[in-house]
């Protein structure tokens, strides 16, 4: 687990106007703040209480206290939360938890239940010497660690009336490149398990646990470890994983989200997830072209080009059979999808389903 002061996010995009949270009891408009007029002499803090006939309350505005009935799983390196609440309840309270960790929410559908934040940095990263510690905090925006991450939230209904919460993470590095090493592109990281776990606690503590007993949870969390394998069938391949359906679906939304995809709809019953692919290394390289780095900034001119990445449409289809489930990629019709790039998806999915 990281050290609570090593996660210090701060994103370069531009911060939302202040908004009251629609939970919080509005403060009714009174009028014992107003100015005494000048003509009432000297004015104390006792008198002009009298003159108010101002009276001592106890009331106070506090947010409402969300429920501890929760708790974390794992299936091998993916963890979730299941939380007694419905998705309506918790939804405003992730957007704020992510907004007052440091991020900017770039894209929200409480429809399909996800929730994606704007690239942002961990400034704990950055070396706390002494040129930093002395001038560093006038010129901050100077230093950078070269990195930035991302993370997407997925609600999932479960039939009992809770709402599991997956988090997923997607990272970029800005390497340099050319002969000279003139300039810069951004490359992707590969999703860091600890660091969702992170927040998986974090968010644990924000809607109601102790701090102390979110780490815990969050580490000592049993692995049920499974197993998936590409299998070459007849018309095309597919991956299967020895988990039941209802096991296998969530795993493959979360690692849909892990590796680049948007679900812009599902359907449970037909075990499909109908979703858009950019690779990572194309999308982090675009991100460039929004937030520049400190070396960008350094050895680059002008600014880059800013055209939309197309993206393609696929249908990821789960089908179960008893304690088996086979995961295929189909094409935007609904056939099997046979190409380099359906190869590619499957073996991502793999690598997160092992």
């Amino acid at each position: 687990m990281l050290e609570p002061d090593r996660v210090d996010y701060k994103s370069a995009g531009k911060a939302p106007t202040l908004e009251v949270p629609p939970d919080l009891t509005q403060l009714q408009r009174e009028n014992r703040y107003a100015i005494p007029e000048a003509n009432r002499g000297t004015a104390t803090a006792s008198g002009y209480g009298l003159q108010q006939n101002v009276r001592p309350t106890s009331t106070a505005v506090v947010a409402p206290k969300a429920t501890a009935d929760m708790h974390m799983e794992r299936s091998g390196n993916q963890r979730w939360l299941v939380v007694k609440q419905a998705p309506e309840t918790l939804w405003p309270q992730i957007k704020d938890f992510w907004q007052d960790s440091g991020f900017l929410i770039n894209f929200e559908s409480p429809q399909s239940g996800l929730m994606e934040t704007d690239w942002a940095e961990n400034r704990a990263k950055i070396p706390q010497d002494f040129i930093r510690n002395t001038i560093g905090k006038a010129l901050d925006s100077l230093y950078s660690t070269g990195e930035r991450d991302k993370f997407r939230t997925r609600l999932e209904r479960a039939a009992d009336g809770s709402t599991e919460i997956y988090i997923s993470h997607r990272g970029a590095q800005e390497v340099l490149v050319g002969q000279q090493k003139e300039g810069t592109v951004w490359t992707p990281r590969p999703a860091d398990p600890e660091l969702e776990a992170e927040f998986l606690s974090r968010l644990m503590a924000r809607l109601g646990v102790e701090d102390t007993r979110a780490k815990t949870a969050a580490a000592s969390v049993v692995s049920q470890p499974t197993r998936a394998k590409v299998v070459k069938g007849s018309n095309g391949g597919y991956v299967e994983v020895d988990e039941s359906f209802d096991r296998a679906w969530r795993r493959v939304g979360l690692a849909l989200d892990r590796v680049g995809f948007t679900v812009e709809d599902r359907d449970r019953t037909q075990g499909l997830y109908f979703v858009r692919y950019v690779d990572q290394g194309r999308d982090a390289q675009n991100k460039a072209a929004t937030d520049k780095g400190f070396f960008s900034k350094l050895f680059s001119f002008g600014s880059g080009s800013d055209k939309a990445i197309s993206a393609q449409r696929y249908q990821v289809a789960v089908k179960g059979a008893g304690a088996v489930s086979q995961v295929a990629v189909l094409n935007n019709e609904g056939r099997p999808e046979s190409s380099s790039t359906a190869d590619k998806i499957l073996s991502l999915l793999n690598d997160q389903l092992k």
